[in-house]
């Protein structure tokens, strides 16, 4: 159930709402979110109870959504959600490119791509700073060297940055440097992490646990939406399976029936799902031809020196054609790029 109060009611109204529901021992979360307080519970088939809700003064609606989901179920919001990052907007029309390395190994390096990736169609930059790996002797990032460096390459591209967090400890250095805050596979069920983000006002990229079922991957971004942070973009980046022939099996069916069931945008990444850079394309194109609202790509100037999955990154020449296959696709679907600067690539030459 959720109870939504009327953004000009007293904290008076609000408290006698928790005292009606608490007197049938239902209990409330009470989060603010787009600046309106909400009562969660997860009561159901409390109809009376709903009923009487409903009269009381400061109520300005009762839901109840069918299943666990609340705040990202579409019985609670209808329409599709927009995230603001920067001047880019994941949802709606336009079909969103995140690009850049997997790792930020260098200043060199980090430039490089970044240039790239501008002049051949990204919107946003992608590059972990922080990097949990499988084996504890893999390369795990620069740390906040890298955040540095991420932040040098917005103020010459114009690019807004998105950037993996780890450790709870981290959030807020993370988040005084990134546009957006990712939330990795291995931690879509670390609720601690969750919550902090949620509390650190910024976006929030939630991949998808690569053993989460649909439903956890949305009570997952329920944790964020539940600290009042609504701005958050779901990213499906294959699940595991009994398949040896990829890295993870690419779960696109996954993208239609989140977004169904959600008003979330959805985002899809083919690099970390396939892990082979031959294959990024034709499940990019796929994730496009099935809604998804954009695609998170690794690219790398010289991916055979990749100190991170250099097997699934693509080539700056190998991310140009992408965008132009993706280009002929989306306009076929009536779609535009989000925040493309290759029609006027030229007029950020001097700046990149």
């Amino acid at each position: 159930m959720i109870v939504a109060m009327d953004r000009f009611c007293g904290p008076d109204e609000i408290e006698h709402v928790e005292q009606v529901m608490a007197g049938t021992d239902v209990q409330a979360v009470r989060t603010v979110l787009e600046g309106r307080t909400h009562l969660i519970t997860a009561e159901r088939d409390r109809r009376a109870l709903a009923s009487r809700l409903r009269l009381l003064p400061g109520v300005t609606s009762v839901v109840e959504p069918p299943g666990n989901l609340r705040l990202s179920s579409r019985a609670h919001r209808a329409q599709d959600t927009v995230v603001k990052v920067s001047d880019v907007s994941f949802g709606g029309d336009p079909f969103v490119v995140v690009a850049g390395p997997c790792a930020v190994e260098s200043r060199d390096q980090l430039a490089a791509t970044a240039r790239s990736v501008a002049l051949g169609g990204a919107a946003v930059l992608r590059g972990g700073s922080y990097k949990p790996r499988t084996s504890p002797y893999s390369f795990q990032g620069l740390g906040s060297e890298g955040l540095g460096l991420l932040a040098e390459q917005r103020a010459a591209t114009g690019l807004p940055v998105v950037t993996e967090v780890v450790d709870p400890a981290d959030l807020t250095h993370v988040a005084e440097v990134a546009d957006m805050v990712q939330i990795g596979t291995r931690n879509a069920q670390n609720y601690t992490l969750l919550r902090e983000a949620g509390r650190a006002g910024k976006p929030v990229l939630l991949k998808r646990g690569m053993a989460s079922t649909v439903e956890e991957w949305l009570l997952a971004a329920e944790y964020v939406l539940a600290e009042g942070n609504p701005d958050v973009v779901l990213c499906e980046r294959g699940i595991r399976s009994f398949e040896p022939s990829t890295r993870f099996t690419l779960d696109l069916s996954a993208v239609v029936v989140a977004k169904r069931l959600s008003h979330l945008p959805v985002l899809v990444d083919p690099s970390h799902a396939a892990g082979q850079a031959e294959l990024v394309r034709p499940l990019a194109l796929a994730a496009a031809a099935v809604g998804a609202d954009g695609v998170m790509v690794d690219v790398h100037p010289e991916p055979s020196t990749a100190l991170c999955d250099a097997g699934q990154a693509l080539t700056p020449a190998g991310f140009d054609e992408l965008v132009t296959a993706l280009d002929s696709l989306l306009a076929g679907m009536r779609r535009p790029l989000a925040g493309s600067l290759r029609p006027r690539g030229a007029l950020v030459a001097d700046r990149l």
